[in-house]
Order: structure tokens, then sequence, then C-alpha cells
């Protein structure tokens, strides 16, 4: 089962999951992507891979002219219902529907490392940004594919258990307070992100390895390994 296929099976699995209220992590590390990687508005951003839609109306509220596209119809469409404008498109982040040159900034927000070919996305993606243009990404950090904690305690150790080196697919299902959510994508080093992005034609000028906003809960420990890594990448 390819990206776009595994994520229109779990679409509304996925739309639960993350507009559930404080179910998902991604408001307590989205204000440092916003404020550390993402440059000021231009006069296009594209998203790719924007699922049901939640980063592309973050992007909206902070004065970002967005087009957002995805695999998946049924999150789409999701995404649609709450967005008044028609701003989402169909397509695969691999053959993307724009001329060459036409958009300011890129973003992908935890969808790079689901693609099964992060190669040519990165090459979709430089062949439509513009000269100095910048490609914002957001992934989980490759060593959480490599371990995970001894235990559900704040101070639980963080164990690898497996290998980091090496493209593999994973297949793992969430359950959490009764909320189940089925990821489906690749294990990758870092060193194949930054390979994908340099023959492409970038040079990352920034890298974050965030922590939550919060110290509440489960978070906590969240402080001690990061759980994502964020990027900015300049089309030379």
């Amino acid at each position: 089962m390819g990206d776009r296929e595994a994520w229109e099976a779990e679409a509304e699995h996925w739309v639960t999951f993350v507009r559930t209220p404080d179910h998902d992590a991604y408001c307590f590390y989205r204000d440092s992507f916003f404020d550390n990687i993402m440059p000021t508005a231009g006069a296009v951003t594209l998203e790719v891979g924007a699922g049901e839609g939640r980063v592309t109306r973050d992007l909206l509220v902070r004065g970002h002219r967005v087009v957002a596209l995805d695999g998946s119809i049924t999150l789409l469409h999701h995404a649609a219902d709450l967005d008044s404008v028609h701003r989402y498109v169909q397509a695969d982040a691999v053959r993307l529907p724009f001329g060459s040159g036409s958009v300011d900034i890129a973003v992908a927000y935890n969808s790079l490392m689901d693609f099964d070919d992060i190669a040519t996305a990165a090459g979709e993606v430089a062949r439509v940004l513009a000269i100095g243009g910048a490609f914002c990404i957001c992934i989980t950090h490759p060593v959480q594919y490599s371990g995970g904690f001894d235990g559900d305690g704040v101070d639980a150790q963080y164990m690898v258990r497996d290998d980091y080196f090496g493209t593999h697919p994973f297949n793992e299902e969430v359950d959490r307070n009764g909320i189940t959510m089925r990821f489906c994508g690749w294990t990758r080093p870092m060193q194949d992100y930054f390979a994908a992005l340099f023959n492409a034609g970038f040079v990352v000028d920034a890298l974050q390895e965030p922590v939550p906003s919060t110290h509440e809960g489960r978070y906590k420990r969240w402080h001690r390994v990061p759980m994502f890594l964020h990027i900015r990448a300049i089309k030379t």
C-alpha cells in the first residue's frame, strides 16, 4: 500500500485523532515551527501533504496565501469543510501541478516521512519554488523509529532497540484514550533527508529539535528526548 492509499484508509481516524482537543502533540510544537522556521509570508505558500488542513488554517491566520494539496480525497473534503475558499487540490507530491518557480514558500509538516519517494518529492518542490524560496519541514525525529521509552512514567528511560540506519517501512497502530490511528510510512536516518535536499539543490539554513511548550502530563519527558525535527532549506 502506497502513502496515498494508506492515508485514505485512515482518513476518518486521523480527523478524530487530531481534532479531539488536547489529544495530539501538534498544538505544543507548532509555535516553535511558525516562529523559528517559517519565513514571512510571500505571494504563494504551498503546503504539501495538508491532510485535514490544520497547518493551512494556521498559516492563513499568520497571513499566508496558501494553496494546499494532499493525496487523500477524504482528508481534503474535511479540510474544505472548515474553509470557505477553494484552496485544496488532490495531487501527488512527486507530480506537483504547479509551474516552475511559481511558489515562494513550501511546507511539508509531518508528511515527508510518509512519502514513498522523498528524493523525487524534494526535486518537485525545488522545481516549483522560486530561487531563494524556502522549504519548511517538520518530520518525526528519526531517532524515534529506533527506540522508545521503557515505561509510561515521566522518568522512564529512552531505549534504543532497533537499527537506526537503513530505510524500512513501518506500520504501527496507536490507541490513546480510546482513539485509534494506524500510521504507515518509512523509517529513514537523518542523512537520507539531507541527501534528498542537497541533491535537489537546497541549502539548509535552519534546524531545530523543539521541545513541547508544556511540561504537563506525558509531555514532560519529551523535554529530554526529541519528538520532532524542524528544517528550513533554501533553493539555490
